[in-house]
This record gives structure tokens, C-alpha cells and sequence, in this order.
């Protein structure tokens, strides 16, 4: 199977010479968390260069507006809300958090709010989306790195891994069925859609695909 194939075919993250033995391990390998840190860190840039591209917000943001509209709390607290009710979804999926779902909220905010105000705000619509599908393969390398440690993975990573194991179905099909459905959700309330959601929803699942074939296939060449 080629690499191009294997983007759109790999159907569960590759357990790598790096990888923990088990989501909760107490003592994971120096070399396992620098990994984690690297991946969380290009997730966070990613999204930082997606929202500097000034095209549209995630699907989840835009789900969050649009309960923000229909219950009056605020962006805020609805992103937090859809966080809990996605971690309430892991119990029957079986899914385990560990030191990796923690960091993903400290390193990723971090990580854009560190490299936001050094990032370009395009005015011309092409340069807009070019610097949006930037961010989205950034985002997917990212998630391809830290999600091979098994450090456990962040809140829709998790639902992702989770909803896979149980259809069984490629991991850009499972990633994009996610986004699409919290996308559509969100505009019916009410949320706002731009060119760079629509790009992440069809190119985060592919861009995903492609950060775990590429760790998979540069773990196996070193």
C-alpha cells in the first residue's frame, strides 16, 4: 500500500517504538514526552494559523456560537460544555484519558497564545485560504505525533479513536463524520461558517490520516 493510499485507509494510531505501554503510565519515556510536547505544540500552531487566516472558526467553535445564541452562555462556557459531554461520551467507548488529555488544553492554548500575534493576517481571499489549509496540515501532523505516545488523547481525539474501534471505519472517515456533524449542528443554531470551516471539516480528517502514516513510516525507516 502506498503513502497516499494509507492516508485514507489507516484505521487505528500506530503503536511506534515511542509509544507508552498504556495511557495512565505513570513513567512514560523522556523521549515519549518530548514527543507529546512537539505534537501538542504544532496542534496549537496549526490552529493558531487557521484563526490568524481570518476564514472561519473550527466546526466546534462554531457549534459552541451557535449554543452560545440559543442559551445565552457565553463561547466560552458552551466550548467547555461540549468538552465535558464529549469526555461523558468516552465511557461507553471505552476510551482512557491520561497525562496526553491534560496537556492538550494547556499546551495547545499556550501554543496559540504564544504564536498568534507573530502570525500574518492575509487581506487577499487566496492568500486566506492557503494559509488556512496550512494550519489544518499542521494541525493534522500535530495530532499524528501526540496521538502515537498513547498518552491519551484530547476530548475529540478521543471520540475519534473511540467511534473507530467500533465501526471500524478509516480514521479521515470517522474525523470528518465528526466535524461535518458538529458543523451542521452549529449553523442550524445559529453559528457562523466561513471557507476555512468548511476546509477544516473535509481536510482535518485526511491531514490527520497523514501525520499518523508519516510517524508510522519515519519510525520504521529509523
Amino acid at each position: 500500500m502506498n503513502f497516499l493510499s494509507s492516508i485514507f485507509s489507516i484505521k487505528k494510531v500506530p503503536y511506534l517504538s515511542w509509544s507508552s505501554e498504556h495511557p495512565l503510565n505513570k513513567r512514560p519515556k523522556a523521549f515519549t514526552v518530548i514527543m507529546l510536547v512537539i505534537g501538542l505544540f504544532l496542534f496549537g500552531l496549526g490552529e493558531a494559523i487557521l484563526i490568524a487566516s481570518d476564514s472561519g472558526v473550527s466546526p466546534w467553535t462554531v457549534l459552541a456560537q451557535g449554543i452560545s445564541k440559543m442559551t445565552n452562555v457565553s463561547i466560552g462556557e458552551a466550548t467547555f460544555l461540549i468538552s465535558i459531554s464529549i469526555l461523558l461520551f468516552w465511557i461507553p467507548l471505552r476510551q482512557i484519558p491520561g497525562i496526553g488529555t491534560i496537556l492538550n488544553v494547556i499546551i495547545i492554548a499556550s501554543a496559540i497564545d504564544l504564536t498568534l500575534p507573530y502570525l500574518p493576517h492575509p487581506e487577499n481571499f487566496l492568500l486566506k485560504i492557503l494559509q488556512a489549509s496550512l494550519g489544518i496540515l499542521v494541525v493534522g501532523i500535530g495530532s499524528g505525533i501526540y496521538l502515537s505516545c498513547n498518552l491519551g488523547p484530547g476530548p475529540r481525539d478521543g471520540l475519534m479513536v473511540g467511534l473507530q474501534q467500533i465501526t471500524n471505519k478509516s480514521i479521515p472517515t470517522i474525523r470528518t463524520f465528526i466535524e461535518l456533524s458538529a458543523v451542521i449542528s452549529g449553523w442550524l443554531l445559529g453559528g457562523i461558517v466561513g471557507v476555512g470551516t468548511i476546509l477544516f471539516v473535509f481536510g482535518i480528517g485526511p491531514c490527520v490520516g497523514m501525520g499518523l502514516t508519516l510517524v508510522e513510516k519515519l519510525s520504521r525507516e529509523a
